[in-house]
């Protein structure tokens, strides 16, 4: 199932597309709200996998003119709601901050061909499909960049790449939908709210709970992009099956108390972590989860709901717990813990409290203390179970497999991002990087599966 030594991408054509109807009042500058400054800046990659069906007419995926042809000529039209963008990430000289251009500079569209069969591909170690030249582009003069890849089966891969002061993963979908809605000539589902300064603004004095001060830190890019990681981290994608979710479920549903299906596998994850780490320098060990605040800040009635609102609107809990309860506790005494460590972010105050402190701290970008690599061993994870996978037809089919990862090479804590599969059946899929001793640990059991492409039925 690995790549062949022979695995070649050739590159055959680079667009730069343009909304059709650009905006009257262009270019005009969109400034960044307080939780954009929180995004790190970090691109992030959506990969989605569509095999040939030739016996299919509406859906045939090997006429590659024609589909290269409609996706510029889709994409175009999505801009035109979505100008953002398609406009340059310019930094304001005065603050250094990022601001977004309006200008309809365009977005990138790369045309490549491998040299195999989409089965041949090894979806299971992604740092393969991260090299050089291979199934991602990037040029950082696009915060959109999109890649058709098309094999000899007559199969398709897009990979969607995007600069993270452009939104986050809430923002990423709904674009990536609208788009498949426009590919199909279908009226899109979301209307795009890209109002940034008028929904997530300061409280007048700014004022924090002053916990924030230990979770969160004010940085430069360049710490960014020299964050130290004490461990190598590789990217792999593993499948869990419905069942073992299910199973994971019920050991963390104990006295009356029903657990989520993110508390279970995370209860699982943080105490297969503890059999990873170096127990000798470290007894204690951290979970983080991405929390989004859209619901949390308004509720879907209010004429100001943040539901198709496109910026950043995250936020994330922690927990740390001693290695010694992790090994002793149950997975149900755990998912306790993971449920109590979420909720204290899971409301309007904490939201409300993160955007005064980032506003206390600007100028400048803001991260997580954990993620710049300051908090000992931890895990963060975030959940993609509403994120579009088996939606996302262009025109050619539905996709076999949507995932996301990122290009970069340095981060100070392992990561995973789950995802339904695009099977429907309750099954998920997971990217992660991880350190190898996590990864080894995690495989070793039956839950998390390294992605083949039988899971796929290539």
């Amino acid at each position: 199932m690995a790549v062949e030594a022979d695995f070649e991408v050739n590159f055959t054509g680079k667009f730069i597309v343009k909304a059709t109807n650009p905006m009257p009042d262009q270019p005009h500058i969109l400034t960044l709200s307080n939780l954009d400054l929180l995004s790190g800046r970090f691109p992030v990659t959506y990969f989605y996998f569509y095999p040939n069906k030739p016996h299919d007419h509406d859906h045939d995926a090997s006429n590659f003119t024609s589909i290269i042809e409609s996706l510029k000529t889709s994409l175009a039209n999505t801009l035109d709601c979505y100008y953002p963008f398609c406009g340059r990430i310019v930094t304001n000289p005065h603050t250094n901050e990022p601001k977004i251009m309006c200008d309809n500079s365009g977005a990138l569209v790369v045309e490549a061909h491998a040299n195999i069969p989409l089965k041949r591909l090894n979806f299971y170690n992604i740092d393969r499909s991260l090299q050089k030249d291979k199934l991602v582009s990037i040029n950082p003069d696009f915060p959109l960049q999109v890649q058709a890849t098309f094999y000899t089966c007559g199969g398709v891969s897009i990979t969607f790449t995007f600069d993270h002061a452009l939104g986050d993963a809430t923002s990423f979908g709904n674009f990536l939908l609208s788009w498949s809605e426009i590919a199909r000539r279908k009226p899109i589902s979301c209307m795009p709210d890209h109002r940034r300064n008028l929904h997530l603004r300061a409280r007048s004095p700014p004022t924090y709970n002053s916990s924030l001060d230990h979770t969160f830190v004010k940085c430069t890019m360049e710490e960014i992009m020299n964050i130290p990681t004490a461990k190598t981290l590789i990217k792999r994608l593993y499948f869990i099956d419905g069942s073992s979710i299910k199973q994971l479920q019920n050991l963390a549903s104990r006295n009356g108390k029903q657990r989520t299906k993110i508390e279970a596998v995370s209860a699982y994850i943080w105490k297969t972590m503890v059999s990873a780490i170096d127990t000798k320098s470290h007894g204690m060990c951290k979970m983080g989860w991405l929390v989004d605040g859209r619901s949390r800040l308004h509720k879907k009635e209010d004429e100001n709901s943040l539901s198709n609102y496109i910026g950043n609107v995250l936020s994330v809990a922690f927990g740390e717990a001693s290695v010694s309860d992790l090994n002793q506790n149950s997975i149900s005494e755990v998912a306790d813990m993971v449920g109590e460590a979420i909720s204290k972010v899971t409301n309007e105050e904490h939201f409300l409290d993160l955007i005064d402190w980032i506003e206390c701290h600007r100028p400048g970008i803001m991260l997580s203390r954990v993620v710049l690599g300051q908090g000992g061993p931890t895990l963060v994870l975030s959940s993609g179970s509403r994120f579009p996978v088996g939606e996302l037809d262009f025109g050619f089919g539905s996709p076999v497999l949507g995932t996301v990862c990122s290009t970069i090479e340095r981060i100070g804590v392992a990561y995973m991002n789950q995802r339904s599969s695009a099977k429907g059946d309750g099954s998920w899929t997971v990217s992660s990087i991880l350190w190898p001793e996590l990864a080894a640990a995690l495989e070793s059991d039956s839950i998390f599966q390294p992605m083949t492409t039988s899971h796929l039925q290539l």
